[in-house]
């Protein structure tokens, strides 16, 4: 990669739209679902898959359900991107955590990733 190609590469990752989004993690053999938010939902899934095969991830139970089902057995679904780039931190706080409590109920997830 040449100079300019890689400063184009660069320009073109800072300048990329993040979005904030709230997503699950389930366990199909356990049945168990786990819904979380963040900052970057096109980034979260590798985050999550990391933690859990390095053993670090900070939430016990899902910690204990991938060691006793192993990866195969979770997946990953963004349920809802969010648009709060017009949002100040306090909206956007407010935004996320009502969305989170939607998605918790809605499907059923008893816990919380993070």
């Amino acid at each position: 990669m040449d100079k300019q190609s890689r400063r184009d590469a660069i320009r073109d990752y800072k300048e990329r739209k993040v979005s904030h989004g709230v997503f699950a993690v389930r366990c199909a053999a356990s049945g168990e679902a786990w819904v979380g938010v963040t900052p970057n939902v096109a980034q979260m899934q590798n985050r999550l898959w990391f933690g859990l095969r390095q053993g670090g991830h900070p939430n016990p139970a899902l910690k204990a359900a991938w060691a006793a089902h192993g990866e195969a057995a979770f997946s990953f679904e963004v349920l809802e991107e969010l648009d709060t780039e017009e949002l100040g931190p306090v909206g956007r706080d407010s935004l996320v955590k009502a969305r989170a409590a939607h998605w918790r109920e809605a499907i059923g997830a008893t816990k919380i990733v993070g």
